[in-house]
């Protein structure tokens, strides 16, 4: 895959409406919650390694959550028949017929500090209504991505274009995202705290750990404000 051969064949979507980065119904569930409080919920219901470290956004303000549609990314090859096909072919394996309200995660494909996309690609998010975008690599146009109506995280940003470097290799398999497994179908939820990977069968359990985690903190911070300091009652 070229520069000149890395075009789009598909013709342009419809753009729809906007919507929030929220979705499924649970936006009002998760608008007291953090990804602290998720992280804590997960470690109850499961042993393996669920978060990432905190990811870089054109909005930082703005937090994702959605269920996860993947494209696996690895290292260009020009010999290779998915070098030939586009970034818009692996985008609709990916998403299918049904993209409103999910996650794009792409993959690093061993170079997170190359760029895996922009924000002319990236608009086909807006224009089916997704959550938003989860990559494990740098993405271009922060100012073009920062007035979309969907949340964006990544590794950072970058100016020069990756497609010489990685390229996307398949379309809704497991994917390793820094140092994390997701499965197409996992619910994601990243502030800027960083991203959590949860389970889509174990997402209601989760939610109600995560607010019960919630309630023992905010009893302990009323404990702690109760709480007497040993050294000035023994000056007394």
């Amino acid at each position: 895959m070229t520069h000149a051969t890395n075009t789009d064949r598909k013709p342009p979507a419809t753009v729809l409406s906007a919507r929030p980065a929220y979705t499924d119904g649970y936006g009002e569930v998760l608008a007291g919650l953090g990804s602290a409080a998720l992280a804590d919920a997960m470690g109850r219901t499961h042993r393996h390694r669920a978060h990432t470290l905190p990811l870089v956004s054109p909005d930082p303000t703005r937090p994702l959550f959605g269920p996860a549609v993947t494209m696996a990314y690895t290292p260009w090859r020009d010999d290779v028949p998915q070098g030939s096909e586009t970034f818009a072919d692996f985008f609709y394996e990916a998403v299918g017929p049904d993209p409103a309200g999910k996650v794009l995660v792409l993959s690093s494909g061993g170079y997170a500090q190359a760029s895996h996309a922009g924000g002319t690609k990236l608009s086909r998010v807006a224009n089916h209504r997704m959550a938003g975008v989860l990559a494990d690599g740098r993405l271009r146009d922060f100012d073009q991505l920062r007035g979309q109506d969907f949340a964006t995280w990544c590794q950072g940003e970058t100016a020069r274009w990756g497609g010489d470097t990685v390229m996307p290799y398949a379309a809704n398999t497991t994917v390793e995202f820094a140092g994390v497994t997701i499965v197409p179908g996992d619910y994601i939820f990243c502030d800027a705290a960083g991203a959590l990977v949860i389970p889509a069968r174990s997402l209601s359990r989760v939610l109600e750990t995560a607010w019960a985690v919630d309630a023992e903190d905010a009893r302990f911070v009323q404990q702690i404000r109760a709480e007497a300091n040993p050294l000035a009652v023994r000056a007394m």
